[in-house]
């Protein structure tokens, strides 16, 4: 991706794991027609991004979403819902504030209706910048801003886990029948070094070349891709198809710390398929899978079924946990490679 952090050893750093933003808003009176968030001007959204310590590389577009790939990661924006997910040592945070004014102002929106902050632990938590220290400091900064927000810590908090913030059950009202809404993601690492070596310019010439030799093009069918290779080495992609829905890729390829992401928002009855697709793309030694989804989503059953799929070839589920949220069932599970 971008240049590596230099530690305290002189050794280099990237810390692939990314912190996740995602806003839905609304309107205190329910009359969101005028509303929407594309009317922000693009010089807004680059001087915001300033803030966060990164900046825009590409762009793409259709009628329902703009999507734009960052020097750490990406942006999505449709018409309610603003995405933000950046690595490295990015502080999305401290964009939290001028986002809700930048709103405001140029969107008409006055209010949320749903807020999720998630990102798995740091490999090296002590390079990030505040508040992105420790997931206490991100929630202290989340709750001054929010009021009414919960925390959550799924799996070992020693070694692998998922951190999540999202708005307390039940305390923000619904306009009307929710909109079928799911998220699926794979964080991956522990990643096979022959498929990582595709990520860097020694191996591919171009951007294209890694996306198709890899054989990212063949994960989701009919998204139209807009991908950068980083120099020396380092990937990132968006997709996005007529019907708004979006993937997103992101990947540090280096052997000692190697990290891969991927996101979608595709409406699935079962991900097993996708799961599969993308774990023998990437061949991580371990990875976690998340899967949000509302009752009005054709994915609500598929955080139950995550429960049934106790492994993946040699991927083995380590562990598994549940939760009801403000709207969504989610699950988080952990797999990781049996023993050669």
């Amino acid at each position: 991706m971008a240049e590596p952090d230099q530690n305290f050893s002189g050794e280099h750093y990237f810390e692939g794991v990314e912190k996740l933003l995602e806003i839905w808003f609304t309107r205190t009176d329910g009359k969101t027609k005028g509303c929407d968030l594309r009317a922000i001007p693009r010089n807004k959204w680059e001087t915001l991004l300033q803030i966060v310590h990164c900046e825009v590389i590409s762009f793409s577009s259709n009628e329902l979403v703009d999507a734009y790939v960052l020097s750490e990661s990406s942006m999505f924006v449709s018409k309610n819902r603003f995405i933000l997910k950046t690595c490295g040592t990015t502080t999305p945070l401290q964009c939290l504030e001028p986002l809700l004014m930048l709103v405001k102002q140029h969107a008409g929106f006055n209010a949320y209706e749903d807020v999720f902050y998630s990102r798995k632990n740091f490999k090296r938590p002590d390079l990030q910048k505040v508040p992105h220290r420790s997931f206490d400091q991100e929630v202290e900064l989340l709750n001054n801003i929010f009021k009414d927000g919960s925390s959550y810590c799924l799996g070992d908090e020693d070694s692998e886990c998922w951190y999540l913030y999202t708005l307390h059950p039940n305390n923000v009202p619904r306009s009307g029948l929710p909109q079928a809404d799911q998220t699926l993601e794979i964080l991956m690492s522990d990643l096979d070094p022959k498929v990582m070596s595709i990520f860097t310019k020694a191996n591919s010439s171009s951007a294209a070349e890694a996306t198709k030799k890899s054989g990212i093009d063949k994960l989701l069918p009919n998204m139209r891709i807009d991908d950068f290779l980083f120099d020396p080495c380092g990937y990132s992609m968006n997709g996005i198809n007529k019907s708004g829905y979006y993937m997103t890729i992101h990947i540090t390829p280096e052997p000692s710390f190697s990290y891969v992401s991927f996101e979608s928002n595709i409406p699935q009855s079962s991900y097993k398929d996708v799961i599969t697709r993308v774990i023998e793309t990437f061949k991580p030694g371990k990875f976690v899978v998340t899967v949000f989804a509302n009752e009005a989503s054709p994915a609500s059953s598929s955080a139950r079924e995550m429960d049934k799929l106790s492994c993946f070839g040699p991927w083995m589920q380590c562990d598994i946990q549940f939760c009801r949220l403000n709207n969504y069932d989610l699950s988080y599970t952990f797999y990781s490679k049996f023993p050669s």
